[in-house]
């Protein structure tokens, strides 16, 4: 069985009226695939993913049917697709990556010295970097393919966005859209912190069940943030065996559970 998409990380295979998605143990920067594999990354990220969306069941469905290899087909019972793997609703992806800020920091901060912003939202003086927000921000984008890169625009810009895809349904669509994230975002982030875990910024990605529903899909507040622009870049060893203990201590401080 051949993957019906290969993206930056995960890849996709179609199982009639379901998806199986596996994560592999690449990495990416600033969009862009690296030579280095994280072992045991992509079941840190599946595991992960199927943690929060069994916590945020109750704000919002999701796309997870099972993350058992036992409910998939015959193919994906072999040891390499055993804890990587979920099954999943085949979903119309909306096309906005919302992304939502409690910190300052990153290419937030950048922006906010220049001119006391993020995604054109004014924000207080006098923030320093790393400061926690008073308030989660939106800040959604638009989604790029794999060498390209995602856009920012405005909650104003998202509304125009949606509706040349869903004609009638752009406003409905973004404020729903931002409410989840900022929902998602404060439950999670909040729990987190009980673990003394800061989440700073995430982004989710949503789509449309066959009844028009919005249902929460891709991936969920993984550690899968990593960047850097060279494509050729392979990262000496104890950078990668440094990245795979952060990768299994995050899942352990979250779950209480060992991989």
């Amino acid at each position: 069985m051949k993957p019906i998409k290969e993206g930056k990380v995960r890849e996709i295979y179609d199982n009639g009226d379901s998806l199986i998605m596996v994560a592999t143990d690449r990495i990416s920067c600033f969009d862009v695939i690296l030579n280095n594999t994280i072992t045991k990354k992509g079941t840190v990220l599946t595991q992960m993913s199927k943690f929060w969306f069994d916590m945020t069941a109750d704000i919002l469905p999701n796309h997870m049917i099972s993350a058992d290899v036992k409910d998939m087909p015959e193919f994906f019972r072999q040891p390499q697709f055993d804890g990587n793997s979920m099954m999943c609703k085949k979903l119309n992806m909306l096309p906005i990556e919302c992304i939502v800020r409690g910190y300052i920091t990153g290419s937030g901060w950048a922006s906010y010295q220049k001119d006391g912003t993020v995604c054109g939202i004014r924000l207080p003086e006098g923030l320093k970097e790393s400061d926690k927000l008073p308030e989660p921000i939106y800040t959604p984008s638009t989604k790029a393919e794999i060498g390209e890169h995602d856009e920012n625009i405005s909650y104003e810009q998202s509304i125009a966005h949606l509706e040349k895809y869903f004609p009638g349904k752009g406003e409905e669509y973004a404020a729903k859209l931002r409410d989840y994230t900022i929902a998602l975002y404060k439950k999670c982030a909040d729990y987190a912190l009980t673990r003394g875990i800061i989440i700073a910024d995430t982004k989710f990605e949503f789509g449309l069940d066959e009844d028009g529903n919005i249902v929460l899909g891709d991936e969920m507040l993984t550690p899968d943030s990593s960047r850097n622009p060279d494509n050729n870049w392979t990262l000496p060893q104890d950078v990668v065996q440094k990245t795979i203990d952060i990768y299994l201590q995050g899942y352990e401080m979250l779950t209480g559970k060992t991989l």
